[in-house]
């Protein structure tokens, strides 16, 4: 076996790279919105009044116990509802880093259960709207910091934690209240669960006496919104809130809510040792809302028979989620008292599907409340149970009230919203797509791309409500990809040559129905196997049994001339921006990557298109050596990445391909000096890679 070093040879693409509009171009052109983004723990689809809870009560059926979410529905009514909305992952931690890096768990560095895993140093929501000029805050539960050790109070530097490199304070954002271990956000009471609580470079637990965590991070996050709206009005603010609740210890909080919100009323940081907050007084784990401090429900379908009280593990559940939707009601009050409600872009979601978890003698099942609404499926499995969020977002400026944007989108495109929202070019490192033009009803919406991939190994609940082949089912390594119109599906994935179950989700939302048997989705069943591995890059940290599968080429190979397509872009970017939403200055094509073209000391970007052969089936390694940044990518798999920092320098990536044609993207900017673009590659082949006219063909038009 001997190894080749060639120059990169490529066929071109005749159709230059299409511009997109993009929908927040009015958005730059005004003030930029303040943006918060709340995300609760394990809050199920179902566990939603406009999504599902809603539907129970109409039913008038003591049978068909529910809850209410009145604050949460005012965001649907105000707003607009994200009826297919996805996590990355069905569980807390891949599916956070996800949201934070803009990345599906085809390209994110902690996938499967690596909690407490360092988040990479690389681009965020808060490097991104810092970059922006937004200040930037994290409130809640972090569990992405790196070490798990426990640290001390004491700092090597101002606002650096000993032995966690991947603290929020360090990954784009300015403040930090709030657990940073993931194990801590399984408890609600700080202090008196002995949970280490953390502010800036402090730790203040011992401060937090009686102070329910769901109260405690509202509170501090209305004095940082009030404190940053009065000392800095002009500059706008983001808000990452993330709830620890109601997942894990079911507790309930001590005292009723204050009645009201905003500045005057609700809960209030009163910044007193002891007493927090105004709701640290009570009794620990002591109230219950008298919505359901007497529920009774008709358990056995019988109305001759007398109702039951609700178990208390369910009405715990219920409580927890109620206080949720007090802590959403004051904050959008808090927005109204300082007068810029009308401009905030506020997003409420949840991390994944309901679990079955407690903490109590008394397990909790979603089944009461049926919290995974008209699916199936929970925590930690890829059915739509366990992946579909209850998604809201509202933004009187921007987005119609009452709306509803029933496209398929992931959380992991909310990175390039918020940079189109804040005035600022999408991230070319980020898998996700602006969903302003979804959302606001103006301009193209490009399709967000969903793939999901995890492993676990226990199995699916067996609930009486799930489909029969869906309940007791292991779960093993499981993935999901959406395409046209279809989701493919599959568990305990041995190999790529797995078949996927095909759903229609429109017609069979509980995934009950397989099409796969059906030989009119043969043609898809096999676009299915391909696009999961041209959508992907292995991680040695989660290895997958299709890690070593090779790429499959495209069907049928492009026809024309050699060469390379290129658009050339004026400009300075704070990072490799996704040229196919910008337009360029000029375009063509030519037999070669050169920079030939380049202007003469001015910053400028050019994205070369079309598509690689690869002669032979097996690895191929490819290598930039550049100036300023370069990033690669073959089909949508990120073959190289510019790095955070210094992107300067020889870069390598490698990925095992099907012998075949493959389109390629290869991305570089310049900034200042002698531009520098190498492009080679090494494949293990059987002697020497041969490329001659026959197999480098330019596409037709």
């Amino acid at each position: 076996m001997k190894l080749s070093r060639s120059i990169i040879n490529l066929c071109v693409t005749c159709a230059a790279a299409t511009a997109v509009v993009a929908a927040g171009a009015e958005a730059r052109n005004s003030q930029r919105p303040n943006i918060i983004f709340i995300l609760c723990d394990d809050l199920g689809y179902g566990d939603i009044g406009v999504f599902y809870q809603n539907q129970r009560a109409a039913e008038d059926n003591l049978g068909v116990p529910f809850f209410i979410t009145p604050h949460i529905d005012t965001l649907a009514r105000d707003g607009a509802k994200l009826p297919q909305h996805y996590c990355a992952a069905p569980v807390c931690a891949p599916s956070r880093a996800s949201l934070l890096t803009g990345l599906t768990q085809g390209h994110a560095s902690i996938r499967d259960n690596q909690f407490d895993k360092a988040l990479p140093d690389t681009h965020t929501l808060g490097t991104v709207l810092r970059q922006a000029g937004y200040a930037t805050a994290a409130v809640g539960k972090w569990g992405l910091q790196g070490s798990a050790k426990r640290a001390s109070a004491e700092t090597n530097e101002k606002g650096s934690v000993p032995g966690w490199p991947a603290y929020p304070t360090k990954r784009g954002f300015d403040f930090y209240f709030g657990y940073v271990r993931h194990q801590d956000g399984h408890f609600h009471y700080p202090k008196e669960d002995k949970r280490e609580v953390w502010e800036g470079d402090r730790e203040v637990s011992a401060d937090l006496d009686l102070c329910y965590t769901t109260d405690l991070f509202t509170a501090r996050a209305k004095k940082w919104i009030t404190d940053q709206t009065a000392a800095r009005p002009q500059q706008p603010f983001f808000l990452y809130l993330a709830y620890d609740t109601p997942h894990a210890k079911l507790q309930n909080p001590p005292c009723a809510y204050p009645t009201g919100g905003g500045l005057q009323g609700g809960v209030q940081w009163t910044g007193k040792p002891g007493a927090m907050i105004n709701t640290a007084k009570g009794t620990m784990d002591g109230w219950m809302h008298p919505d359901y401090a007497n529920s009774t429900w008709d358990n056995d379908h019988d109305p001759s028979t007398p109702a039951m009280p609700w178990p208390d593990v369910q009405k715990r559940y219920a409580n927890d989620v109620r206080r949720i939707d007090d802590c959403v009601g004051d904050l959008l009050q808090l927005l109204k008292d300082l007068q810029i409600d009308d401009n905030t872009f506020v997003v409420f979601t949840s991390d994944n599907g309901p679990s079955i978890e407690s903490y109590l003698k008394e397990a909790y099942r979603p089944t009461f409340f049926r919290g995974f609404g008209p699916f199936d499926g929970i925590k930690r499995d890829t059915l739509e149970g366990g992946e579909r969020e209850p998604t809201l977002v509202r933004w009187p400026r921007g987005i119609p009230a009452g709306s509803v944007d029933d496209h398929p989108s992931g959380q992991w495109d909310w990175l390039a919203t918020f940079a189109d929202l804040a005035g600022m070019p999408p991230l070319a490192a980020s898998d996700g797509v602006s969903l302003l033009p979804s959302l606001t009803g103006r301009g193209q919406q490009t399709p967000s791309t969903l793939y999901v991939e995890y492993f676990n190994n226990a199995r699916t609940p067996g609930f009486e409500e799930f489909a029969p082949f869906h309940r007791g089912q292991l779960r093993g390594q499981m993935q999901a990809i959406y395409l046209d119109g279809y989701k493919g599906i599959r568990y305990r994935v041995k190999s790529a040559d797995d078949d996927f179950g095909i759903f229609d989700l429109s017609r069979d939302p509980q995934e009950s129905h397989n099409l796969a048997g059906d030989s009119k989705f043969a043609a898809l069943q096999s676009a299915m196997k391909a696009r999961v591995l041209q959508v992907r890059k292995a991680n040695a940290s989660a290895k997958r049994p299709y890690d070593e599968a090779l790429v499959p080429s495209v069907a049928n190979p492009p026809a024309g001339e050699p060469g390379v397509g290129w658009s050339l872009f004026h400009g300075e970017w704070p990072w490799m921006p996704d040229f196919r939403t910008l337009t360029p200055e000029s375009s063509g094509k030519s037999k070669q990557i050169e920079l030939t073209l380049a202007p003469d000391d001015k910053p400028f970007g050019v994205v070369f298109y079309g598509y690689f052969v690869a002669a032979d089936d097996g690895e191929y390694t490819f290598t930039v050596e550049t100036d300023t940044g370069a990033m690669l990518f073959l089909h949508d798999i990120r073959v190289i990445d510019e790095p955070m920092k210094s992107s300067t320098g020889e870069f390598s990536g490698s990925v095992r391909l099907q012998a075949g044609w493959h389109p390629l993207r290869l991305l570089y900017r310049h900034t200042k000096g002698e531009p520098r673009l190498k492009f080679t590659y090494q494949s293990a082949v059987r002697g020497l890679s041969k490329f001659s006219a026959e197999n480098l063909r330019q596409t037709a038009k």
